[in-house]
Order: C-alpha cells, then structure tokens, then sequence
C-alpha cells in the first residue's frame, strides 16, 4: 500500500479525483490545499484498510458509544485493545463495585527519577457510563473469552514525555483549574492537579481553523460544534460511514497541527507505543488480527508514523519505566471536574450523557454495563448477556461512504413541540424556586425564542445548547436573585452535574478502616453533603476512638471534611462531648489518596510528620509543631522524644529569628504539659531550654539591630529567655551571659528601645523610676514626640517577657493623652492605634486588664480620681520615725537606755570602761566616750533601729558611719542579731 498515493484500486479513487478538481478550481493550481485534501484521504483508505480493525472514537461522545455498542455486539472481538495507560489494567474489575463517573487514577507520592519538585505524581482517567470505553471495558469483561488489553503507554512514561518539563503539562491547552461557571470548585476539582489522560482528545489545535468552523457554524464554543455537526448526523449512521467520518475529522485536526513541537512528538510516540504494544501481544498470543478491536482517538487514528499496523516497523525502543513506586486506586468524578479539566463548555458533559439517554430510547440499541453496576437494572444486563451470546454476521468489504455522506445536505430534524415546551416549563418552573419572577408568559416566550434561534442558526431543531440562550434571555434579566443563574439551572435540568461514587469493596484498605471505625456513629458516611455527628463519650466510652479518628481526619484531610462544633482537643486537655459536620463522602478522593501512603491513618500521620519535621524548609517551629500534634493525636512518647531531639539541631542551626514568636508559644505548651502530666521532664525539652537560652543570648544583640527583624520576634526571644531563666540556670546555664547580650544591646529603632528597656528593668539594671524618668523625657522632647507611638508599640511587646511592666505602660499610654495637646495627640492617635492593632492585637488584653485595675468604673468618679503614679508613695519606715530627734547626735541617748546592748557593743569593740554612776554629767558617761570614740559603729547601730536624726559634729565634717553598712554588711547584721537578743 501507498503511503501517500493510495493504491490504484483504493474505493477512495473517486472520492479522490473529486477533492483534487475542487482543491485545484478554488487554489487556482496544485498548492497545499491539494496536499491537505488528498492527504486526508489516503489517512482514511489506510486506516480502513488496516487489517486490525480500528476504531476511532471521541472522548463523552454519544455517538461514539452508540456506534461502539452496535459494533461489539455485531464483531463479538476475542481481544480488545484499548488506548488507556497499560499499568491501570487491574483497576478495571472494581469498576462494577462503583457509580460512574470515577476515574482511574495512578498516585506517587515519593519520586524517584522524576525532580521532586514535582512530587506528588497523579495521572487520571475519568470514565462515564455515556463514553466508546466503558462500552469496550464492560463488554470484555462480563464476556467469557475476551480479553482487554491496554496499551497506552505507563503513568510513569506520561511524565517521562512531559513536553515542557513541568508536572503541569496536560493533554489540553487549557487551563485544568478553571471550573465551570456556577459549579463549586469543590466539585469542579474533584481530580485536583492531575495529570487527564482521555481517549479521543479530537478538538482542532490550530486556533485560526476552531475559529473560522465557530463563526460560520454560528455557535459560540467546540463543545456546540461537535453536537450540532458531528453528533447529530452520525448518531444513526451506520458503522462504515461512522468510522469513515472519524477517520477523515482526525486526519484534518492531524494535518493542521502548526509546526513540529514537542507535543507533536509525544503524540507519535504515543501512537509507535500502542502499535508496539499491540503486535507484541499479537506476536505472543497468536490472536488472528481480524479477531481484534482497536479502539483509539480518532486523533490517533488516522496516524502515519512507520509503526502503524500489524505490519508496521519495530523501530520503536520503549524505555525502561523509574524506579518511582506507583499506587492506584478509583477516585470519584463528575460531570463538572472532567469538564474542568479537559477544557470543555460547562454543561456539555451532562447534555452529552441526556443525549446518550435519548439516543437509546430512540435507537433501541442495548448498551453494555458491568454486572452488578451501581444503578443498573437486572433487565438490562440480562438483554446485555443474552446480546452477547449472538452470532456476528459476516461483514461485507468496506465502500466509500464519504462521498455520500458529504455530497449529503444536513438532516433537517423535525422539530420536537413536546420536548422544547415540557423544557421550557421545567425551566420556568425551577427559576421560580430559585428566587427568579417567573410565569407562564416566560415560558412562552423562552419556547418562541428558542425556535427563533434556531431558525437563525440554521437550525430546524433547537439545540439543547439554542434553548439555554433563550432561557438566559427571557428569564434572567439584569439580576441573579439566588446561588445559580439560568444557565446553570438548564444544565441541572438537563440532567446536572452527576457526580460518581467509589463503593465500599474498591476502597483502599485505610478508606474502609475509617469506615469500620466510625461505625459506632451510626452515619451514613458515604453519601455526599454534610451530617452532623454528635460524641457523647460520657455515656458512651466507646465513642473516643471515634473522636480520636475524626480528629486525625481533621488534621490530614482538606478543610470540611471534619469539622469540629464542639469540643476541643489541647496539651492535656480532653472534651468528654463532641459535635462533628461530616462531609467524608464529599472528600472521598483525599480520603482515598490517603491509602496510598499507608494502611491506617496513624501510619500515614506519622509519616507526615515525619516529612514536616525532616524537610528541608522545617524549622524549629515547624518541629516543634510536629511533636505538639504527635502527642495529641497519636499519643505517642517515642515520636515525641525522637522529633523533640531533632528540634535541639535545627534551632541550634538557625540564623534567624523569624519563628521565635512560634516557638515561644509551643515550647511554653509544650513545657506545662509536661509539667502537669509527667513525673520527670523529658529530657530533649530540658536540653531544648538550655540550647535555646544559649542560642538566643547569642542572637539577641544582632537582633536589636537587624532592620528586618521585627519588635515581635525580639520580643518573643526575650519572652523565652526570661520564661525558661529558672530552668536553664539549673540545668547549668550562666545568667552572666543574658546579661552581657542586654548590655551590648543598642537598638536605633525606637520600639526596640523600649524594649530594651523593659529588658534591663527585669533584669535589675534600671529601675522603675528610671524608666517612668525617660517616658517623662520623651514627652518633654517636641521632636520625640512623633515617635512617641513606637516607644509605646515597643512597651506593649515588652509585656510578653516582663508582663510586669503593665502598670507602667499604661502609666505611659495616660500621660501622653493627658499631656499632649490636641494639635500633637490627634495626628499620631492613627499610627498609635493601627501599630498596636498590627503587632501587639494578642497582648493588648493584658494592658486593658490592668487599665480596668486601675482606672475608676464609674463616670462620676472620675474627676476626683488621682492617678496611682501621682501620689505619695508612704515610706515603709513612716512608723519609727514619728518621734522627733533630740538636739545632738541621737546615738548619745541611745545607747545609755540599752546598757545590755551597749556592753555587748563595747564588748565587742574591747572597750573594757564601766559604766558613769547615775547623777554624773552626760560627759563622763561611758556612752558618750563610746560614741566619740567609735562614731561608725553608732552610725550603723542607729540605723538599725531607725534612727536618723544624724550626727552633730563640726561644720562640714561627713558622717563617719554613711557607709558603714554598705561596707560592712556581716557586721551590720551582726549588730541587728545582737540588738535584737538584747
């Protein structure tokens, strides 16, 4: 056979001759128009010639499978081979076990030959019940004595021929994330990020040739184009004229490929791959070619590389698969996801499956179904077996039926009054329940317009797609009074977005395992939409094992799969009642991928955080997390200690301290739970507070100076350095060294400087009072003024790690709205506030607490309120120093009205005088020549006792004993324990 020419004899010799006169009236000559034309036509006569029979198919086509199943049920093939990735073959049995649509889906989480960026690896194959391969699936595998073969190429071969290089790149140009108008994403995104593999991916890739066939077929999108031009007059053609068409539609979107890129390539190899495939299995078998069946793409089709058919060259080296390990499972479809993904008009997926419904009711064609099909009626699979049992009748060669088939005007459908007018009652009827002012009238109007429409078009017979038009127009207007438009409500009557289901013997063994667990909730877990589950674990105990797995769901399934109402789950903390909104149906392909990385779901936990504290981006924060979560959801002492031990090497590896807010927070919980519930603290928690203590002394003089960091995170550094003082210090560490880090600390930044302040008044270095001093000298300085919030902003964070300093700030915050004027306050009141909003809102609690203890709660008393700041601190010596002091040094009276403790004084000092008889001058008492004679010791003495009435000596002379105390401490208390006794 001729390649180019076609064979002398070829039934295409007419048709040929016709298309070469034309191409050369209307290209004025030979040109490429010829080449195109002609070229189609040998693509057809060889593949029609092939002795494997292929059969060309396009993707949800009900024409497709209407012509699929007449054709299997008149051939009965022994082999049938499928254009599907050949590793999802044993996937295919559970297909009985599910409600369509599903797809087949191969999952790798961990790569290895592929960049790991790329990871996780997902390839789907959606099938519905309305599509050319679920006919073939069904058909070989409820018939004795077929086989099914597939021979696409593998999941991990899809990625090895990424043309671009990127985990991104689909079979479709269009963009896998856009869902359909009006539908939830969740179910537009039921295949998330996959990668779509679809038989018959037959739309034009040549953008100027799809834009010229939607103008002049007056239609706004492919998905119309293909019903009205393709759909429509093959779907009661017969079985040469079908595959003909196909052969001839794949041929044309073949040739009009511009250029040769890498998405040309990867579709020829594709098609060496199947062919390959097929003539290994040929060769293996000894199946006889005219007992077989191809079915394929009709893109595929019409293909012209070396490798195609039985006879075709085996030139083709298929490479070895990675070593990537591949997981597959069934996930639940929909109508709206493979739309999504496969870039189809919404809708356009259920109207194919209503027509499908149509076609066999008016064609009388049995369709094949898998036994035990969900939703299958017994009926129908017992015509289905007693079909397949017929004898194939004998085919006559094949004929041209292009010439006929083109020559031929369209079929001018009759139009159908019963069927537009009950659609534009149902329309009218369910935009009245969706909030729209609808009547009868519209209804009218929406039946004469859809024919007004069509008639346009040049249409006989309005489309599905001709009345959704006329609905929008008549019915919706200018607003949309509830969740959906008119156009969504005519897809929803047209038969909606039908959305599949995986049963219960095709899960994972971890998806049933959840199912088993949370049967004592008496739920029906497997529907779609929410139920609400309530936990009384009070009176039924053996409902915390069901609380235990709903709350690992929450933390490893997607937002809404568990949602918790009420109850909590904290360090040490259990709720004895729970209420649960359940939507485990809904989310039933996260639960199902989560099968592919374990068996249970403490497994796949632990193995999360695992991967969370062990990658490259973790944290100490993030490690930290991952020990929080390992004890409150698996309970378990050895993950703890493990991921505890390798938060120690990532702080201690740390530069930075952008997490120190986050760890802050965990090490503190972490820290009281331990605590209150362990006789002994672990030991990585201990190390964790003394590596840290070091490491933030380390850190903090840098941080006070990093523009980039900000006052929060050396706020927190601070609040762990000061909150695990105690413990570290025990555990060895030296205070010195947080005192030297505070020292060489000098901030530029005004709300590091207070804090900075705060630091050093807990540390001891700068009074209260001196700290109230610098708020005062800020307030005084006009052109400190300005930055006045910042100071304020910083004194805020500072009550993270002294939340002593409450008093004071708002000491600071009320002198400022008291002393500054209009003029100055109002400008800067913003900044005060949005500073205090944006990185203080969690400590501003703790500052209007202590506002509440201070300030009057009544209006009234407020004009008579003083603040605390403002008055009279009483001395705490008040008491003593109420008698007035005698003329002269107080010490001379003293001691004479103690003589016990002027004896063990003098004693002490070896003064061995006695004492003046009484009646002798206050000159010659031994008092007075102990005071002269040791003025130190009088001084410190009188102190003691709270005498201050201070020395009387020559002019200018100091007080001998001033410094008697602060020099000599042990004596001073020697002396107070000696008065004392005395």
């Amino acid at each position: 056979m001729n390649r180019t020419g076609g064979t002398p004899d070829s039934a295409f010799s007419a048709l040929r001759g016709q298309l070469q006169e034309a191409a050369a009236t209307f290209a004025g000559g030979p040109d490429a128009l010829e080449s195109i034309l002609l070229g189609m036509v040998d693509d057809v006569d060889r593949a029609v010639r092939e002795p494997l029979e292929v059969f060309p198919v396009c993707h949800h086509s009900p024409a497709s499978a209407l012509a699929m199943a007449r054709r299997l049920r008149e051939k009965q093939p022994k082999v049938v081979y499928l254009e599907l990735c050949e590793d999802m073959a044993p996937l295919l049995t559970e297909l009985r076990n599910c409600r369509l649509p599903v797809a087949v889906q191969a999952f790798a989480g961990d790569v290895d030959g592929f960049p790991q960026e790329w990871a996780p690896l997902s390839v789907v194959a959606p099938i519905t019940e309305a599509s050319a391969e679920y006919q073939a699936i069904a058909y070989a595998l409820d018939t004795p004595g077929v086989e099914l073969v597939l021979v696409d190429r593998s999941s991990d071969h899809v990625f090895q021929w990424d043309p671009r290089n990127e985990p991104t790149a689909k079979d479709t140009d269009d963009d896998p994330g856009t869902s359909a108008d009006g539908v939830p994403e969740a179910e537009a995104a039921l295949h998330g990020e996959a990668v779509g593999v679809e038989i018959g991916d037959l739309r034009p890739r040549f953008a100027e040739l799809e834009e010229h066939l939607l103008r002049h077929g007056k239609v706004r999108h492919w998905s119309e184009w293909w019903h009205q031009y393709v759909e429509v007059p093959l779907g009661d053609g017969d079985h040469d004229t079908y595959r003909q068409v196909m052969f001839l539609i794949g041929s044309l979107f073949r040739r009009l490929v511009p250029g040769d890129g890498a998405r040309v390539r990867v579709d020829e190899d594709r098609e060496r791959y199947m062919w390959t495939r097929m003539r290994a299995h040929l060769a293996a078998t000894g199946t006889d070619p005219e007992d077989c069946l191809y079915v394929c793409g009709a893109f595929h089709a019409a293909s012209r590389v070396e490798e195609f058919g039985v006879h075709g060259a085996d030139t083709f080296e298929i490479s070895p698969r990675t070593a990537t390990t591949w997981q597959y499972g069934l996930i639940p479809s929909s109508h709206a996801a493979i739309e999504a993904q496969f870039g189809l008009a919404p809708g356009s997926v259920s109207i194919a499956s209503t027509e499908w419904t149509k076609a066999l009711k008016r064609t009388r064609v049995q369709p094949y179904r898998l036994a035990g099909q969900a939703g299958a009626k017994k009926s129908a699979a017992k015509k289905a077996r007693g079909a397949q049992a017929a004898v194939p009748a004998q085919e006559p060669p094949a004929a041209d039926r292009l010439s006929g088939f083109l020559r031929r005007p369209p079929v001018l459908d009759a139009l159908d009054e019963a069927e537009l007018l009950g659609w534009s009652v149902d329309i009218v009827r369910a935009a009245r329940r969706n909030g729209y002012l609808a009547s009868t009238a519209d209804a009218i109007a929406v039946f004469e317009t859809s024919i007004l429409l069509a008639g346009m078009r040049d249409r006989a017979k309005p489309t599905p797609y001709d009345f959704q038009d006329a609905a929008v127009t008549c019915i919706e207007k200018d607003t949309v009074p509830g969740r959906r438009d008119v156009r969504r409500l005519v897809e929803i009557m047209m038969g909606g977005d039908r959305i599949g289901q995986v049963g219960y013997e095709a899960l994972p063994p971890l998806a049933r395992d959840v199912y088993d667990r949370l049967a004592p909730l008496e739920l029906k877990l497997q529907q779609r939409g929410v139920q609400r589950a309530l936990l009384d674990m009070a009176s039924r105990p053996e409902l915390r094992a069901c609380s235990d797995v709903l709350w690992m769901l929450r933390r490893l399934l997607p937002h809404g799969a568990a949602r918790p109402i009420m109850g909590e789950r904290r360090l040490g903390e259990r709720s004895i009642q729970e209420s649960w909104d359940l939507a485990l149906g809904t989310h039933q392909r996260a639960l199902i991928e989560l099968g592919y990385e374990g068996v249970s779901l403490e497994q796949v936990l632990e193995q999360r955080l695992r991967q969370e504290a062990y990658g490259p981006r973790a944290t100490a924060a993030t490690v930290l997390a991952a020990v929080e979560d390992a004890v409150l959801y698996l309970g378990s002492r050895r993950l703890a200690d493990e991921l505890g031990t390798h938060a120690l090497k990532v702080l201690a590896a740390e530069r930075s301290v952008d997490g120190a807010p986050e760890v802050l927070r965990r090490v503190r919980a972490l820290l009281a739970y331990y605590r209150t519930s362990e006789p002994v603290l672990p030991s990585w928690i201990e190390s964790f507070a003394k590596t840290g203590y070091a490491h933030y002394c380390t850190l903090l003089p840098t941080a006070f100076r990093d523009e980039d960091a900000t006052v929060g995170q050396v706020a927190a550094m601070l609040g762990f350095l000061f909150s695990m003082e105690s413990l570290a210090l025990s555990l060895g560490c030296d205070r010195t060294q947080l005192e030297l880090a505070v020292a060489q600390s000098h901030p530029d930044d005004p709300s590091k400087t207070a804090l900075l302040w705060a630091a050093q008044v807990q540390l001891g270095t700068l009074s209260r009072a001196e700290l109230r001093a610098r708020c005062e000298a800020l307030l005084d300085n006009p052109l400190v003024v300005p930055a006045y919030p910042r100071y304020l902003s910083g004194f805020v964070h500072a009550l993270e790690p002294v939340p002593g300093l409450a008093d004071v700030v708002v000491e600071a915050v009320s002198n400022a709205f008291g002393r500054l004027p209009d003029a100055v306050l109002l400008p800067w009141l913003p900044l005060l506030i949005t500073t205090l909003r944006s990185g203080a809102a969690d400590l501003a609690p703790l500052l209007i607490r202590e506002a509440g203890r201070i300030f009057p709660g009544r209006l009234e008393a407020l004009d008579a309120w003083v603040p605390p700041w403002r008055l009279q601190q009483p001395e705490p010596f008040a008491a003593r120093r109420a008698q007035p002091a005698a003329p002269g040094r107080r010490g001379a009276a003293l001691l004479p009205a103690h003589p016990a403790t002027c004896d063990a004084v003098a004693d002490l000092l070896g003064c061995t005088e006695g004492w003046a008889p009484a009646g002798t001058g206050a000159a010659a008492r031994p008092g007075a020549e102990l005071l002269a004679t040791h003025p130190a010791t009088c001084d410190a003495v009188a102190e003691l006792l709270g005498c201050d009435g201070g020395w009387v000596a020559a002019a200018g002379a100091p007080p001998p004993g001033a410094t008697l105390t602060a020099r000599h401490p042990a004596t001073s208390k020697a002396l107070e324990s000696l008065l004392a006794r005395a």
